[in-house]
């Protein structure tokens, strides 16, 4: 290209330059365009590193760490596009487990919504959590993506939403709808509660008893149960407890 094309602006007489701002506009623009055309490719790129690292991460299993060149080759990437998405290992688990996190809630939200009393939503939702350790393939994932997410560091994992938390979302409107005494706090104690037993089924490679699911059932709406009658006691705040 010429030094007199390259150097153009606007050369129709009495017609001032477009401002800075404008050109700028026009810039943004076509780089928009150009990231919008790649955008596919790059969610292409993104899906297989996380499932390439959650099919090595279950290869390895609770016996070492993957490593970022073991990912990219099961992703049939480089190191490049590797650093192109995530800045560290650590990035990349805290994203596989944040994808597993949204499907387990979306599992548990369509399970939910087929029922119509919340006592049958609880139940929905206890059974889904601990059906994570019902398949051996699937409890084997879940321990080693467990498993290398406890590893992440402090200021990795305090940027994630805890999975526990995001869970107990998904219990509190069936706990308002039981009319318990403090729907979020009883949301948050089951979601410990069910989640702490898949973690010792998960480690004691063990699956789920429908006996031991249905117990486990019984206490979370038992622990939510509102209190009434003369087993309610006043506290000294002015508020009720159970005796």
């Amino acid at each position: 290209m010429s030094p007199l094309l390259v150097g153009w602006q606007n050369n129709i007489p009495g017609m001032e330059n477009p401002p800075l701002e404008s050109q700028n506009d026009v810039a943004s623009r076509i780089a928009r365009q150009t990231l919008d055309r790649r955008r596919p490719d790059y969610t292409d790129e993104v899906r297989r590193l996380i499932d390439a690292g959650r099919t090595v991460m279950r290869r390895c299993g609770t016996d070492s760490r993957p490593r970022v060149a073991d990912i990219v080759a099961e992703a049939d990437l480089s190191n490049e596009g590797f650093y192109r998405h995530f800045a560290s290992k650590d990035a990349l688990v805290a994203a596989i487990l944040d994808d597993g996190t949204e499907r387990l809630l979306s599992y548990l939200a369509h399970q939910m919504a087929k029922e119509s009393t919340p006592e049958d939503r609880v139940r929905r939702w206890v059974e889904g959590i601990v059906s994570q350790a019902a398949d051996e393939e699937s409890a084997a994932a879940t321990l080693a993506v467990l498993w290398n997410a406890a590893s992440l560091g402090q200021t990795m994992a305090a940027s994630h939403t805890s999975t526990s938390a995001r869970l107990a979302t998904l219990l509190r409107q069936p706990l308002v709808d039981l009319h318990g005494v403090d729907p979020e706090l009883d949301a948050e104690l089951v979601t410990h509660a069910v989640v702490g037993r898949l973690n010792d089924l998960l480690w004691g490679r063990q699956k789920p008893t429908r006996a031991e699911t249905d117990r486990l059932v019984s206490f979370c709406l038992a622990a939510c149960a509102p209190r009434r009658g003369p087993e309610a006691r006043s506290c000294p705040d002015g508020g009720k407890a159970g005796v």
